[in-house]
């Protein structure tokens, strides 16, 4: 058996752009994807804390240590700068695997540095 559990998480990161005419995905600060485990183009899960907003789209790496996230595309008219978000992963594992996954869960506070 397959089981599909989250692999990754940023935490409470705050939207920092949004570009309405842009393909879609999220800009995020590469080093927050490295930190992470969140390859570009991978399919992401963002979940806006502030109104509720829940979207599907895909990661794409920005500026090393600017802190950015930024909405891009169709998205940028659920989610606005100031948001704060959950971006979330996940994969699949077989079920000796799921049973001692451990996921990556990355804390963000202001300027979205690690906590």
């Amino acid at each position: 058996m397959r089981r599909h559990m989250m692999k990754s998480k940023l935490h409470r990161a705050t939207v920092t752009a949004a570009e309405l005419h842009y393909e879609g995905s999220l800009t995020v600060d590469a080093d927050l994807l490295d930190a992470a485990d969140i390859l570009a183009n991978e399919q992401i899960h963002v979940w806006d804390v502030t109104n509720g907003t829940r979207l599907t789209t895909y990661a794409l790496p920005g500026k090393r240590g600017s802190g950015e996230v930024c909405v891009n595309g169709a998205g940028a008219h659920l989610i606005r700068p100031g948001d704060l978000v959950i971006i979330a992963t996940f994969a699949d594992y077989d079920d000796a695997e799921a049973r001692g996954h451990k996921p990556t869960v990355v804390l963000l506070g202001e300027g979205n540095r690690r906590k």
